[in-house]
């Protein structure tokens, strides 16, 4: 009994620093505040971010759910409520090895609706269109519209910065409202990972994959870009077969040339 004692400091020791370290690098847990991402999260809902990826040069992709900071003034001037002096070290501590959401964290939560390269917009009574690509959007908040409230577009999305919107389109400061900025887009390095659970409550467990709509072929700016480069790829030998031509006939005349002169004189 007496060895357990004296090996308990040192068990609870190894537990707090495999906690931070599953934190710091792999996964840790983030609080729904608001409604913005009804009806796929639920205010209050507690999600797992996967903060593994991004070390190994993972960007996010079109369709993922991720958590981000705060690029420059989305959050606006929030104040936090106080709980108590118990209360607040209680969260702080578990905060801290990423058991609880930190309450003074400014993160935001979206969906990857365009990454760099692409180019997306969305006029009223139309759908989000991504590299001329409509997307079917079934995860929108239901009686939603794709933008009426907020029409966008065309935006070309640098590289290396994502365009994220909210699932519940009337209730999302997303990208839509901080053009002003960046054109509403966000640096990959402020993307803390990809929510990839809902863990809590119990009853509210699921998976967050990526919708089908991403999927479509076509989608990727590359692919957009299809036609052009197999119109390049096809007038290409024309264009260096003329080309040839071109040299062999002048290498001809300059090569008689000389004789002409020659009989000339």
């Amino acid at each position: 009994m007496r060895s357990f004692w004296k090996e308990l400091p040192i068990l609870v020791i190894i537990a707090l620093a495999l906690a931070l370290l599953i934190k710091t690098f792999l996964v840790q847990a983030f609080s729904i505040p608001s409604d913005s991402m009804q009806d796929t999260l639920q205010r209050g809902d507690r999600v797992l971010v996967d903060k593994l990826t991004p070390w190994f040069g993972s960007e996010p992709e079109r369709g993922e759910v991720v958590v981000f900071h705060d690029p420059g003034g989305w959050l606006g001037e929030s104040q936090t409520k106080s709980s108590g002096p118990v209360a607040e070290g209680i969260q702080k501590a578990l905060s801290f090895i990423g058991l609880m959401p930190s309450a003074e964290e400014k993160d935001l939560i979206k969906r990857v609706i365009a990454v760099g390269g692409d180019t997306v917009s969305c006029k009223r009574g139309g759908k989000v269109m991504v590299n001329g690509k409509p997307l079917d959007e079934p995860y929108i908040f239901p009686g939603n519209t794709p933008c009426d409230e907020k029409p966008f577009g065309p935006i070309k999305v640098p590289e290396g910065r994502i365009w994220v919107m909210g699932d519940h389109r009337q209730d999302s400061l997303d990208s839509r409202y901080h053009q002003n900025l960046n054109n509403g887009t966000v640096s990959v390095d402020d993307v803390v990972g990809r929510a990839i659970v809902i863990a809590w409550p119990i009853n509210r467990w699921a998976t967050l994959p990526v919708p089908s709509t991403f999927d479509q072929p076509g989608l990727g700016a590359a692919a957009a870009m299809a036609p052009s480069a197999l119109g390049f790829a096809g007038a290409l030998p024309i264009v260096l077969w003329r080309r040839r031509r071109l040299i062999t006939k002048v290498r001809a005349e300059a090569e008689s040339r000389p004789e002409r002169l020659t009989a000339d004189c």
